[in-house]
């Protein structure tokens, strides 16, 4: 896999690919080279026919602060000549970065965001992109925009209302407030919390192998069909899995599935 970036770090280890967002000495604030390179760490890793699942993590004390501001201080009002230029300037570079956590979320293969620190503004953009959420006990959480009297424009109004219920959405939007990783997995912002750093990321290491042993074939064809769910009525959603899976149970994972269980042994299998 070819990439590279001064932010972000891949590595890969067996079926397993960790995107490290990677400049600790700035708490991983997001700056201009995050938002161009973020996208291509995750295309990079996404066509790798080896791994099966990603890991977003990150080093140093936080997972992410959000918005480098001492990069972004001219997005609110653009580039050009004209008011109307200016416009059309901010509207593209908030496309541009928006694009950044869709990456996330138009990968074929999982993706566990595994959270410790301050996860703030654009953090939450980037873990509601994610498929699964888990925490250390010290995460903080924040849509921090409000805070910065700016309407959250990446991703978070979007996604968060499809993870939490409406009043808990209304109400860490409107606030801005933080909340501790006790709250978060009350209200269902995170799956889990593991004591410290290290057996987060343990715990998602463990998590990304159970998926892994799994065909990811139908691994990445269950996430297909979970998002084809929506804006589907459930008998729209039936006729399209019907119509999904006609075409995919002659594959050879599901053979190699049927001769393990016969043979009372661990299949093997290889995405075909």
């Amino acid at each position: 896999m070819s990439f590279a970036s001064d932010v972000i770090t891949i590595e890969q280890d067996g079926p397993i690919g960790t995107v490290w967002l990677d400049r600790p000495d700035k708490l991983n604030a997001m700056g201009k080279a995050f938002w161009t390179d973020l996208p291509l760490a995750m295309q990079a890793v996404g066509a790798d026919q080896a791994v099966r699942v990603i890991i977003i993590a990150a080093r140093g004390k936080a997972f992410t602060v959000g918005l480098d501001l001492t990069e972004f201080s001219d997005v609110s009002v653009g580039s050009g000549n004209s008011p109307a230029a200016k416009a059309q300037s901010a509207y593209r570079e908030i496309k541009r970065m928006q694009q950044a956590f869709t990456a996330i979320a138009d990968c074929q293969k999982p993706v566990i965001a595994a959270v410790h620190g301050y996860c703030l503004g654009g953090g939450i953009d980037l873990i509601t992109a994610a498929d699964i959420r888990i925490a250390a006990k010290d995460a903080v959480f924040s849509v921090r925009e409000t805070k910065l009297a700016i309407v959250a424009d990446v991703g978070t109004l979007q996604r968060l209302p499809r993870i939490l219920s409406p009043g808990q959405v209304a109400e860490l939007a409107y606030t801005g407030k933080d909340i501790d990783a006790a709250r978060a997995e009350k209200i269902g912002l995170v799956n889990d919390l593991y004591e410290d750093v290290d057996r987060l990321h343990k715990a998602a290491r463990s998590l990304a192998e159970e998926i892994a042993a799994n065909s990811p074939l139908v691994v990445q064809g269950t996430k297909h069909i979970l998002r084809a769910n929506e804006g589907r009525t459930v008998e729209q959603a039936l006729d399209y899995v019907a119509l999904y899976n006609a075409s995919h149970l002659q594959s050879a994972d599901l053979m190699e599935a049927i001769a393990a269980h016969i043979e009372n042994r661990p299949p093997t299998f290889t995405g075909e």
